[in-house]
């Protein structure tokens, strides 16, 4: 079996449908790159195995169309996301380096406001 061939039955896609942590964060990165950060809550089904109810899930925008819809969202906000789970490695302020899993974001919608 060629590469190619292995590859066209891999599947990295991630569709997140929770609430919104807190606002969308804009970052500049020292390569002068803009990329817009935020959480995703989503409930996680009961189990005996763990008594965790629910996941924070770090998302990154890199490009302007999804930007423009997240830079609006407000806590609480019910949303979707459409993406890529990726592994980024960065050097931090303090040294070192770190690597962080996210979901790099495709697409992204605004389900329902929240209350209030």
């Amino acid at each position: 079996m060629s590469t190619q061939e292995s590859q066209a039955d891999e599947v990295n896609e991630v569709t997140l449908v929770g609430r919104m942590s807190q606002p969308a964060e804009q970052q500049v990165l020292p390569s002068g790159s803009e990329l817009w950060k935020f959480r995703v809550i989503v409930g996680r089904p009961p189990s005996a195995a763990s008594r965790v109810a629910v996941d924070a899930l770090d998302c990154v925008v890199w490009t302007k169309r999804p930007a423009r819809s997240v830079m609006k969202w407000q806590t609480g906000d019910l949303v979707e996301v459409t993406g890529s789970l990726r592994r980024r490695f960065f050097a931090p302020a303090g040294g070192g380096r770190v690597s962080r899993c996210e979901v790099e974001v495709a697409t992204a919608r605004l389900i329902r406001r929240a209350d209030g």
